[in-house]
């Protein structure tokens, strides 16, 4: 696969993935308490916890955005992202009960394509030539 193919699926999916973490935060922003029934996970309260949860994911997915626009110039913001997407499958799947599995796969959904991608994608990054000795001469 070409760099700049790549780097266009890299985009494709980070924004997909933004698009399902906002499907998924509105909701429990709205009503947490049916959303969490509705999916069979244990009652929360007090519900400030789910809502800041979603709150606190919907801020997270304004942080990839611009990963989403240009990766090459965000390199650490795309690398970033999927880093978070990473640090929810360890989170969910390595510390969390069984019952809380899903929220890991989602973003294992999402990490495995974006890393692969990202990986594809950018070019090697060029350290600057020292002017300093240049300079000097």
């Amino acid at each position: 696969m070409q760099t700049a193919s790549a780097l266009r699926w890299f985009k494709r999916v980070l924004w997909i993935g933004i698009a399902a973490n906002v499907a998924l935060a509105v909701p429990v922003l709205v009503a947490p308490d049916r959303l969490i029934a509705f999916a069979g996970l244990p009652p929360a309260m007090p519900l400030l916890w789910p809502r800041f949860a979603a709150w606190l994911l919907l801020l997270l997915s304004v942080f990839y955005m611009p990963a989403g626009i240009d990766p090459v110039r965000y390199r650490a913001t795309a690398w970033s992202a999927v880093g978070a997407r990473l640090a929810g499958v360890v989170f969910f799947l390595g510390f969390q009960a069984a019952v809380y599995r899903p929220m890991g796969y989602f973003d294992l959904v999402f990490l495995v394509p974006e890393a692969i991608l990202l990986a594809r994608g950018l070019p090697p990054r060029v350290a600057p030539a020292s002017t300093s000795q240049q300079s000097l001469a």
